[in-house]
């Protein structure tokens, strides 16, 4: 299938490892200009920079300033936006319960996995109306209708995310499509790197990481986790107009780890 989106430009952010990467190398084999945010950068993003038209910016969009500093980059080296892509994002296991989770620990997730998505898209919207086709996909997570105390920040900003989008998918209906993506748990170092999910909740329990992955792929029906190409294949179809009539929807990408309707 043509995806019709060679010469376009996108933004995408979290764009140095897993989804943001797959992303971004997936939107460069289709032809479009990538502006790739990431706070450290990556060599698996410097290597597709070198062979595509990919600019890497490296970026702190945790800082309120981060995101336009973003944007402002991309307008000023690709004279417009047609697409941008929300994937950063990041969430610390909180084992000792609600009452443990302080303000600090609540500004640092709201910080990195919604208000980091409010900036960008607020200074990318003014660039994005003026593009026929023009389309917003963020990253959210199955977190945000399936609340889980073990990451209860986490799991509050995605909610906020997923119903941001929403708004303003009504908002733009005319002018941008917005929408989701709530993937399960994904083959990237947020579940199974050093410092992920499995290995923090395996510490806490004394037994191992590759255990606590081995019971979260069981959760789901496929019995695997899902791998980054897939989210990326979804995401290009979504940006695309193949996706004209679709706006304000969210889609799972989980392996049938929800069961319900």
């Amino acid at each position: 299938m043509d995806l019709r989106l060679a010469g376009k430009v996108a933004v995408v952010t979290g764009a140095s490892k897993g989804i943001g990467l797959a992303i971004t190398r997936s939107l460069a084999a289709e032809g479009v200009r990538v502006v790739a945010g990431a706070m450290k950068g990556s060599a698996e993003l410097d290597v597709i920079a070198d062979q595509k038209d990919v600019h890497p910016v490296l970026v702190d969009l945790t800082t309120p300033d981060g995101p336009a500093t973003l944007i402002t980059e991309a307008v000023s080296r690709f004279d417009s936006i047609d697409i941008l892509v929300n994937n950063v994002g990041a969430v610390r296991p909180r084992l000792e319960g609600f009452l443990a989770v302080t303000d600090e620990d609540w500004d640092w997730a709201m910080t990195i996995n919604f208000f980091a998505a409010v900036r960008t898209m607020r200074a990318a919207l003014p660039h994005l109306v003026t593009r026929k086709g023009a389309s917003i996909v963020t990253i959210s997570s199955v977190n945000a209708f399936l609340p889980d105390p073990s990451v209860i920040d986490y799991s509050a900003a995605k909610g906020a995310l997923t119903n941001l989008c929403k708004s303003l998918s009504k908002e733009y209906g005319r002018k941008v499509r917005v929408n989701t993506i709530s993937p399960g748990p994904v083959q990237t170092d947020l579940w199974l790197g050093d410092t992920g999910v499995a290995a923090t909740v395996a510490r806490a329990n004394g037994t191992t990481a590759a255990a606590v992955a081995q019971q979260a792929a069981a959760d789901a029906s496929t019995g695997r986790f899902t791998y980054p190409q897939e989210i990326a294949d979804l995401a290009l179809f979504l940006a695309s107009d193949r996706a004209d009539n679709i706006t304000g929807s969210d889609f799972l990408i989980d392996g049938g780890l929800i069961k319900t309707l």
